[in-house]
């Protein structure tokens, strides 16, 4: 296994915990989550399955560069969603017909998973902090780190990518 795989592999296990904190927020404590929420959950989660089939350490180094350029467009993306949600969405009263609202519904998701992908709250509602810092921050940060750790990945030379047990 390379060094590109198991930074692949830590990028989708952080994702998925993300999820599942976020799952654990909603279910457990009862905190309902916004539309721009939900929208980062599904970035997270197509972060992860793009990263952890990238970091299976099957098929040519091209395979891990393609999937960690996709993560990294992907991290991208949720950096753009939590920063709109924290900047603007949480100031507004709805999230009714904004991006993330039409897309979640759009795509059938809210329906057909509820307990993951159910929209319970305005964005103005869900501005919820965690340890003082508001968690569309705390997302942005997992983004932001998720970008690093896949864009790292691409500037390990291949002679130096693989560890010594291999």
């Amino acid at each position: 296994m390379t060094r590109s795989d198991r930074l692949l592999r830590l990028v989708s296990l952080l994702c998925l915990a993300a999820v599942g904190f976020a799952l654990i927020s909603q279910h457990a404590f009862g905190m309902k989550p916004c539309a721009w929420c939900v929208l980062q959950r599904l970035i997270l989660l197509a972060i992860a399955a793009v990263c952890g089939l990238a970091g299976m350490g099957w098929g040519p180094a091209i395979v891990r560069r393609g999937g960690a350029v996709a993560a990294a467009i992907l991290a991208g993306c949720g950096i753009a969603a939590a920063w709109y949600q924290y900047s603007v969405a949480a100031q507004l009263f709805s999230c009714a017909q904004t991006f993330a609202d039409r897309f979640i519904t759009a795509s059938g998701l809210d329906a057909a998973l509820p307990w993951l992908f159910g929209i319970y709250a305005s964005c103005n509602d869900a501005r919820v902090s965690l340890l003082g810092v508001e968690y569309a921050l705390w997302g942005l940060a997992l983004f932001v780190v998720c970008a690093a750790l896949t864009l790292a990945t691409l500037w390990m030379s291949p002679d130096a990518d693989q560890s010594p047990a291999d």
